[in-house]
């Protein structure tokens, strides 16, 4: 995999909507030194990562597409972790409102979720990551989770017996896509479970930005559009913000400051 010319090839491909069904892009990386390759797919993400900007009351947001680090570092862990034995590789996909990024091999024999997500090292194909660690793709074992949880919540992967998926939500301005409070268009993955450091979190989103929207919400925290609408509608109900003017045009009104 490491040789100049080799079977192995990452596909990179580019939807125009937000399913498979119309085409648009289907790039081939590979069939070279997987450092080459790997290098060659980062740089088409952070092109596709394209940086949009919005001026509010009080600010001007400037976000890529997805976080830069965390795209990165779930990159390179889908190709170091990915299980070259059965010849299937790394593929990597663009949609309009997301960016999905699937390896193949599932969780390595004896580990856990709970060992996924504890950012302990427990690499699958061992020197490769050492050689990627040598020539600087990898810049601390064990680290890249702890660098994609500091932006996403767990929720934004996938894990099945045979394959593990990054799924990161675009950030979208109000222009393009207006999502209102209580939308039922999140997921199930951890919803139920959420703590008064969720809560603190959104509740400090909006003191330092009313007018911010539910996608902009889940761009910054990584939650889902159904756990946020679950702590919107809890402070609502509390009494601690309240909608002023309409839906679409409205801001948040603070009713209380006090810290959680």
């Amino acid at each position: 995999m490491l040789a100049d010319e080799n079977g192995v090839s990452i596909k990179v491909a580019k939807y125009a909507g937000t399913d498979k069904v119309d085409l648009i892009e289907n790039e081939e990386y590979g069939y070279c030194s997987l450092i080459k390759a790997t290098n060659h797919v980062l740089e088409k993400m952070k092109i596709e990562n394209i940086t949009k900007a919005k001026v509010t009351n009080t600010k001007r947001i400037e976000r890529n597409l997805v976080e830069s680090v965390p795209l990165r570092e779930a990159l390179i862990n889908a190709v170091v972790h990915n299980d070259f034995t059965r010849e299937i590789p790394p593929v990597f996909e663009i949609f309009s409102d997301r960016m999905e990024l699937t390896s193949y091999g599932g969780l390595i024999p004896g580990q856990s979720k709970k060992d996924f997500f504890s950012c302990s090292s427990m690499p699958r194909n061992r020197e490769l990551m050492r050689v990627f660690k040598d020539v600087g793709l990898v810049e601390q074992l064990g680290s890249g989770m702890s660098r994609i949880l500091r932006y996403y919540d767990k929720s934004i992967f996938e894990i099945s017996e045979h394959f593990i998926k990054v799924i990161f939500p675009f950030f979208i301005l109000d222009e393009e896509k207006n999502i209102t409070i209580g939308d039922n268009n999140g997921d199930n993955n951890g919803d139920n479970n959420g703590d008064n450091n969720s809560v603190r979190e959104l509740f400090d989103l909006l003191k330092k930005d009313p007018y911010i929207t539910a996608r902009e919400m889940s761009a910054y925290t990584g939650f889902s559009a159904r756990k946020i609408s679950r702590i919107m509608r809890e402070l609502r109900e509390t009494g601690r913000i309240v909608r002023v003017g309409s839906p679409r045009k409205g801001y948040w009104k603070i009713k209380d400051t006090a810290k959680q």
